[in-house]
């Protein structure tokens, strides 16, 4: 399917090959949108948090369109919980993981001190 490296100043490269990539599975308007935002966040998160750089990987499974997201850094801080609730109104953070989860099916993270990885999908109708 898809498989390839990220780091900061192509992630819009990465989103736009997903893009066609998920529209080719046969993802389509605001199903499409929405896993692409949900890969974006998710990738994003990656840069930012997980040591500037990550992994990206796309496969059709059951039905569903499959995404990996992994990444080397520290892992997500110690406490976190990882719940369903909307991030504080002002917060300048936190969304990206809650997004994919409303966005997307079967959100797995799996965390620790080599790094993250985020495993999500988007059914097809």
């Amino acid at each position: 399917m898809l498989s390839a490296s990220f780091a900061r100043g192509r992630i819009t490269c990465l989103r736009r090959a997903v893009s066609e990539q998920a529209a080719y599975e046969g993802l389509s308007g605001r199903q499409l949108e929405d896993f692409v935002l949900a890969v974006n966040e998710i990738t994003t998160n990656a840069v930012v948090h997980g040591g500037g750089r990550g992994r990206l990987r796309l496969w059709s499974q059951g039905g569903r369109l499959w995404c990996e997201v992994t990444d080397e850094g520290p892992g997500l801080p110690p406490g976190w919980m990882g719940d369903a609730r909307p991030p504080a109104g002002l917060a300048t953070g936190g969304r990206g993981l809650w997004l994919a989860r409303m966005l997307c099916d079967h959100v797995t993270i799996v965390s620790g001190p080599k790094g993250t990885s985020v495993t999500f999908a988007a059914v097809r109708d």
